[in-house]
């Protein structure tokens, strides 16, 4: 191997090690989501009851219940605000591997010279080409997305 090609595949394993962590660290927060979910559930119930439930309360503690309850419903929406903001970097992740997998095979395709090339490997060549083409497409669709999302938010 010459030194490019050596930087070349110390730069693929490092992006896919890149790309490995990023995918861990989506899970844990996917789980962390979930858990906190269903505890978000368990004291929405909890609150709802003791409203349902309020037989001579005070007006404060019904207020503080309600104020709690409210504050559980903002919670929750906030987490499944970042919960689809990570289901799209999740599939921003998937079209990142599928792109340099097309990118590599392309690679393989344009360094053959030209006259060993056969008309199925010209063929192979376009596909992956047309292949790649729509993956970049994607993402760039996913990071339009964003854009819209983060300036609606603000």
């Amino acid at each position: 191997y010459t030194t490019c090609e050596h930087t070349l595949t110390r730069r693929a394993r490092e992006a896919h090690m890149k790309r490995f962590r990023k995918a861990q660290a989506i899970q844990r927060r996917l789980e962390e989501i979930e858990v906190t979910f269903r505890e978000l559930e368990q004291e929405g119930i909890k609150l709802e009851k003791l409203l349902r439930d309020e037989n001579g309360s005070p007006g404060d503690q019904q207020t503080e219940w309600t104020n709690q309850l409210l504050y559980l419903v903002q919670k929750k929406n906030s987490l499944m605000i970042e919960e689809s903001d990570i289901m799209i970097a999740v599939q921003e992740l998937k079209l990142e591997q599928q792109q340099w997998q097309l990118d590599k095979k392309l690679r393989t395709y344009m360094n053959r010279e030209e006259s060993l090339k056969t008309p199925e490997d010209c063929k192979a060549e376009q596909e992956t080409l047309v292949q790649l083409l729509k993956v970049v497409n994607e993402r760039n669709l996913l990071i339009h997305i964003q854009e819209e999302k983060r300036l609606s938010e603000l």
